[in-house]
This record gives C-alpha cells, structure tokens and sequence, in this order.
C-alpha cells in the first residue's frame, strides 16, 4: 500500500509539530523490504511501480497479517510485488506518517517497518495475475541511485541505511 503523501514521525508520535495522540485515529502497520542483489559487481535493488501512479518508484510493503510478523510480511510482500524470493538479514528502520484514505478522508498514523532482504531465486516482474492490478513494473535499479528514484522520503533513507549496511562488503 502506497501513501499519498508522506511525513517522518519522530520515534515519540509527533508529526510536523503535532502531537499523533488523537486515539480516534486510524492505525496501519505495514512491513517491507529493500531486496538486494549483487550483479556485475555492483549492488541492486528490487523497485517496483505501483499500478495507477504514473512513474513512480516504490519499494514492496504490504500490511501485517493477522498472525504473521513484520519480518515475514516484508518477505512475502518482496515476493508478491516482485517475483523474487528473498531470506530475511536484518532491520533497517520503521517510517511513521499520516496519510488521509481516498474517498473516506479519514487520517491514518502508518508504521511501515523495513527490512534488508537477500535475493535467493526468481525473475524481476514474474508476478501472479492478481498482482497486476497493485504493481505495473518491477525492476532492478542500482541501489546507490535509490535515494534519488524512490518517490517517498522514508523509502530513500532506508535504501541509504541498506546502501551503508551493504558498503563494508567486500565484491
């Protein structure tokens, strides 16, 4: 699920100055993943672009479902959105924003937590038929250009966590 616009919290619920206590709110927690690969020596990620917003970049995210853990949300959000099968490594941060649902206007506080995911198996975009209708391209982008081709603030300093975490391995 992508937000239509958004804002960092602080870890202490304030958003843009704002206290986020107002307990009729909405909550969403989503997981996701930046999914890498090394490929001819250099490091990639898995990039999808959701269906309907144009050229917009994203990375895989999905909410938790009921009994499943944000680690392996991330892991088969990555799969569903991408085609890939990828083994969990480790975290890499939560993004906090309020975004307002379509049609309803109603405000919702989002946690989205992000993982560094490994590339195991798979081909880019070879995704079921039913997540076409979500996801209209997966791509693997060079993962040093992620802070400038992901659309959402949060996405570009996870792929900057997940470039830094990646930058003591030796090729």
């Amino acid at each position: 699920m992508i937000a239509m616009r958004e804002r960092r919290a602080s870890g202490h619920g304030v958003s843009e100055g704002r206290c986020v206590t107002n307990r009729s709110m909405a909550r969403e927690i989503s997981a996701g993943g930046v999914l890498v690969r090394r490929m001819r020596g250099r490091w990639h990620f898995a990039a999808i672009r959701p269906r309907g917003r144009g050229e917009v970049w994203a990375l895989p995210k999905g909410i938790v479902d009921a009994g499943e853990s944000a680690a392996e949300t991330a892991v088969r959000e990555a799969e569903e959105e991408t085609g890939l099968v990828a083994r969990l490594d480790r975290k890499l941060g939560d993004v906090r924003y309020v975004y307002t649902r379509r049609g309803s206007g109603e405000r919702v506080f989002k946690v989205v937590s992000f993982y560094l995911l490994r590339y195991r198996s798979g081909r880019i975009g070879e995704i079921r038929p039913e997540m076409a209708v979500e996801v209209a391209e997966a791509r693997w982008l060079l993962l040093e250009e992620g802070p400038r081709l992901l659309a959402y603030g949060g996405e570009r300093d996870m792929a900057k966590r997940a470039t830094m975490t990646l930058a003591d391995e030796a090729l």
